[in-house]
This record gives C-alpha cells, sequence and structure tokens, in this order.
C-alpha cells in the first residue's frame, strides 16, 4: 500500500454507517477509502446488535428446552434437563459474526471502495494518518464522513476489566457465570440480562432511576417487568451501584446500603460518542454537548466534512447511521437529499419484546395534539395463541390525531413484534390514516392483524374485542 493516498471521499468506521456510506460513495462512481481499526462491521456486526440477538436466540432454545423438561402443556417432554456448552455457544455466534464480517468485506471491494486498516489521527479536517497496521500511511480528502460510532460508559467506582464486564465482555464469556448483577436497567442490560436467566444464571438488576426501561411508557414496560418477576430476577429501583470487592456489589439505596453477591457485574449504563484520540479537536468542527453538531444533511460547521450515526446524537441505533451515511455519499455525488424521517423505530429484544414508532400517547398529550388510541390485546390475536404469545400482556397500540385520523405512532409488545416494525414506520412514513390501515387486508394467521385492529379499534368498530 502506498504511503500516501488522495480520495474522494474518506469514510472514518465501518460500522452500519460508515460501510453503507462507503458502498454507495462507491456505486455512485466516487473514489471513496474506508479506515477502520478493529474488523468491518463495527460495533453493532462485531460486539453488539448481532451477537447479542445470536446469544437471546441461544437463550430462547434453551429455555423452551428446560421447560419442556417439567410439565409442559405442548405435550411436549425431555427426559432430562438441558446442558449447556458456553463455549460452543460463543462459536456459534462468532461464526455469524464471520460471516458478516466477509459480507461486507465483499460489498466493499464489489463496490471499489478501497479498506485501510488502522487508527486513523487527524492532523486537519481532511488530512489523517492511518497507523497501527504496517507501515503509517497518510490520507487526504476531499469530503470526509466520519462514522467513529460511540463507546460503553464506565461507571467511577467499577472501571471494565476482570469481573466488571462491558455488554462486549458479557458477548465473549466462555463460561456461565452462576450470580450475574446488571448495573443499568435499559434496553442493553435488560436484553442481556433477560438471555443470561434464560441460560441459568441468577440475575440482579440495579437500576438508577424509579423505573426500568424509561424510554418506554409503563404500558409497554409492564409485561416485562412481570416476565422479570414470573423468572426470579430481582430487581432494584433507585439504586446506585457504588463499589464491587471479593465478589459482592456494594449499592447505595438512598437510606440504606446493602451488598448484592455477583461473580460478574454487567455495566449497561450507556454509551457515549466515541470523539477523543483521534483528532477532532483539529477539524474545527461545532459540537452540540458530547456530539458532533450536523443540519440536516449531516453536513458539520467545517465544509467538506460530515458527520452521521452515534457520533451526532440520538437515536444512537444502527439503521440511523445507515440511513444518514447512504444520504451523505448521495448528495456528495450531487443528488438532493435531507434526513427528515417522519420516524425512527426502536425496539428492545427484552421479554416480550417492544418495539415503538412515533408518538406515545403521553408524548402526543404533551405535544398539544387531541388524540385517540387504539389498543388491541394478542390474547385475541389467532396467531399469537397458537404460537404462545398471547399470555404475556402484550399488545399493538396506534395513537393518531382524533381531527382527521393521521396516524402519530404506534407500539407493540408481545413475542416476535419487532417483525412489525417495518409495517408501523411505513405507516407513519406514507402519512397514513386510520382508514388507510383499517381498509389493508391484513394475511390471517399473523401477528399483524393486531395492527388492523388496533386501527378499526381506534374508530370504534374493532371485530375481535
Amino acid at each position: 500500500m502506498p504511503n500516501e493516498i488522495k480520495t474522494q471521499v474518506l469514510v472514518v468506521g465501518s460500522g452500519p454507517g460508515g460501510y453503507v456510506a462507503a458502498i454507495r460513495a462507491g456505486q455512485l462512481g466516487l473514489d471513496a477509502t474506508i479506515v477502520e481499526s478493529e474488523r468491518l462491521g463495527g460495533t453493532c456486526l462485531i460486539r453488539g446488535c448481532i451477537p447479542s440477538k445470536a446469544l437471546i436466540h441461544v437463550a430462547g432454545k434453551f429455555e423452551a428446552m428446560t421447560h419442556a423438561a417439567s410439565e409442559n402443556p405442548l405435550g411436549i417432554k425431555l427426559s432430562a434437563p438441558p446442558s449447556l456448552d458456553m463455549g460452543k455457544t460463543i462459536a456459534w455466534k462468532e461464526g455469524i459474526v464471520d460471516k458478516l464480517n466477509g459480507g461486507v468485506t465483499a460489498l466493499l471491494k464489489r463496490a471499489r471502495a478501497k479498506t485501510v486498516a488502522g487508527w486513523a489521527a487527524f492532523s486537519d479536517a481532511k488530512t489523517c494518518i492511518v497507523t497501527g497496521v504496517g507501515e503509517p500511511v497518510t490520507i487526504r480528502a476531499e469530503h470526509v464522513i466520519l462514522a467513529n460510532g460511540s463507546l460503553p460508559v464506565e461507571l467511577p467506582g467499577l472501571p471494565f476489566g476482570g469481573d466488571i464486564l462491558s455488554s462486549t465482555d458479557a458477548l465473549s464469556l466462555d463460561e456461565l457465570p452462576r450470580r450475574l448483577v446488571v448495573v443499568g436497567g435499559g434496553y442493553i442490560g435488560l436484553e442481556l440480562g433477560i438471555a443470561f436467566r434464560k441460560l441459568g444464571a441468577a440475575v440482579t438488576v440495579v437500576e438508577a432511576l424509579d423505573r426500568i426501561l424509561p424510554i418506554y411508557d409503563d404500558q409497554l414496560t409492564d409485561p416485562v417487568r412481570k416476565w422479570l418477576a414470573a423468572a426470579g430476577v430481582e430487581v432494584h429501583l433507585s439504586a446506585r451501584a457504588a463499589s464491587y470487592a471479593d465478589k459482592r456489589l456494594l449499592v447505595d439505596m438512598g437510606v440504606e446500603r446493602i451488598e448484592i453477591p455477583a461473580d460478574k457485574v454487567l455495566v449497561t449504563v450507556g454509551r457515549r460518542p466515541n470523539t477523543r484520540n483521534w483528532g477532532l479537536e483539529t477539524m474545527a468542527v461545532d459540537m452540540a454537548g458530547p456530539f458532533v453538531k450536523v443540519d440536516d444533511q449531516c453536513r458539520t460547521s467545517m465544509k467538506n466534512v460530515w458527520a452521521i450515526g452515534d457520533l451526532v446524537g440520538e437515536p444512537m441505533l444502527a439503521h440511523k447511521a445507515s440511513a444518514q451515511g447512504e444520504m451523505v455519499a448521495e448528495i456528495i455525488a450531487g443528488k438532493k437529499r435531507r434526513f427528515q424521517p417522519a420516524a425512527i423505530p426502536a425496539v428492545c429484544f427484552t421479554e416480550p419484546e417492544i418495539v415503538a414508532v412515533g408518538l406515545s400517547p403521553d408524548e402526543a398529550k404533551s405535544a398539544g395534539v387531541d388524540a385517540v388510541t387504539g389498543v388491541f390485546p394478542f390474547s385475541a390475536n389467532g396467531r399469537a395463541l397458537s404460537m404462545e404469545g398471547g399470555v404475556d400482556g402484550g399488545f399493538v397500540r396506534i395513537v393518531a390525531r382524533r381531527d382527521n385520523g393521521r396516524v402519530l405512532g404506534v407500539q407493540a409488545v408481545g413475542a416476535h413484534v419487532s417483525e412489525l416494525s417495518g409495517e408501523f414506520v411505513h405507516a407513519l412514513e406514507m402519512g397514513a390514516v386510520l382508514d388507510d390501515v383499517a381498509g389493508t387486508i391484513h394475511c390471517h394467521p399473523t401477528l399483524s392483524e393486531a395492527f388492523h385492529e388496533s386501527a378499526l379499534r381506534a374508530l370504534g368498530h374493532a371485530i375481535h374485542i
């Protein structure tokens, strides 16, 4: 590789935002170069979204087999409880990661995007030196797309290392911890905590706020709270983890302090934008608090420097980053684009799953909108009942303007509801009204019928309830 590269588009970071930006730039005929210090795919593919969902899948299989070793209403009976080889589980998970990593590599190659391995450090807005693999390489670019992503937040008294795990560490354990304490009751902590509980670990959750999953309303999180209680997961709210020693976590409960036995402590208190130690301060870009400030085209204050994904603020979600990366590449190529989504869907892969798109009833009220709400329970949906998904308190809820029926938001909680997220966000993006949803024939028997029925209920004439 030459010691100096000149390129039209330099992308820093190969996560879902960065690699999509580089691929789209290459498709549009731009000379694109992408720099990655680790494996292609970024946090989501290598150590986040994909491996965590693989572990969640294994946990669900293990739980089902465990139930089959005792009384089971389905008539399935195993003669003994299952056993878990955590090493093989992690190896299977890594096989999926390897396959997707190879796929990203092939897609970048097909788009003729150059890949440079190493750590990019900027000396000015358009120049960086890449080090760490082979000889240093200087890259000079006409356009720079910053897709540096985010990092897990450490707590002062619980630095990562040893028995103190980040989410990345938790996804690489070769043995199941006997006692796991999860610090942080948000979606990352509960997704992983629930998976480890299904696999047989004793799990305790410590949350500083007075409720779990604070970005969702109580109606959506109530089925998750009930599952945690039924599964024996102890939850401490308004509690702060202070320190860890001798396999015991010290927790400040306000009026008292308690000690919780823990073989491992998983800290999931949030993520911060990756803005340090790569020369951001040399690029003369404006900041918005901890994030890089951008406009609705993801332009920074420096000409031809763009920023996308977790680096530019909430929601810190992979699909937002991908959409922004594609858009920026198209703008650089001369297309007219702006990042103005009607809504960005969010999914929580807990037990049961949660989906939220657009405004909730409380958010609509706070915005001064007179809204009507339609809720349809999965206990009245044939497909949900036929797959044991109608007994967990799940439902689909639609929120619409009362005056014209315009759909403002859709939320759901229940088994496999993540697969409905596309239909929900599509309704908002296309400007659907309640009559549009109610007038669309949904296939029977499917979970999507609950969306249809929620719209009918908001109109006052649900059929199956």
